[in-house]
């Protein structure tokens, strides 16, 4: 009879072996299966934060290459606001003259040249006396009595105009205002 129990003994202790081992390889299983769960949990958040950066840059790179070519004329075009001063000065000048020949050739010439720059984005700063003040869109040269009561902190005359490329400022008008 000891014979029966022993191996009765034996196939439950390889029984129960084999369910240890079973239990073990599961365990493992199940942690490999995790492990592989959060790798892939990482490797998705990592991807999902590249995507998310490449995204930020390339709105990024067109923004300023927008901004750019809006700007890429700045720097000629301030070139050109002298001339086109001193064209101005020119036609207030022929115009007193009585050349009416001569004044419709430089105004046709005056009005190339405004049409050429403003084709480019150049925008004269609409400013004109008795206007109120504002710092933001002027610069003060100096400070005069003011005429009348009506003209105290305003404008009283406009000395040189101001323009403007697209919506950045990039000569200020230069203003007398009335104490």
């Amino acid at each position: 009879m000891n014979t029966g129990n022993t191996e009765k003994a034996t196939i439950t202790d390889e029984n129960t072996s084999e369910n240890i081992a079973n239990e073990i390889e599961s365990a493992t299983e199940l942690t490999v299966e995790e492990k592989l769960q959060e790798d892939l949990a990482n490797e998705k958040d990592k991807f999902l934060r590249l995507f998310a950066e490449f995204e930020n840059f390339k709105r990024r790179t067109a923004k300023e290459r927008i901004d750019l070519f809006k700007t890429a004329n700045e720097e000629v075009l301030q070139a050109m606001l002298p001339v086109l001063d001193d064209f101005d000065r020119a036609m207030v000048e022929i115009s007193k003259s009585e050349d009416d020949v001569l004044l419709k050739g430089v105004e046709l010439i005056h009005e190339k040249l405004k049409n050429t720059l403003v084709s480019k984005g150049l925008e004269q700063v609409e400013v004109r006396a008795g206007d109120a003040f504002n710092a933001d869109h002027a610069e003060a040269i100096t400070q005069i009595p003011a005429p009348s009561k009506d003209l105290k902190g305003k404008i009283v005359d406009v000395i040189e105009k101001g323009y403007k490329l697209g919506d950045k400022i990039i000569r200020f008008p230069k203003v007398v205002i009335g104490q």
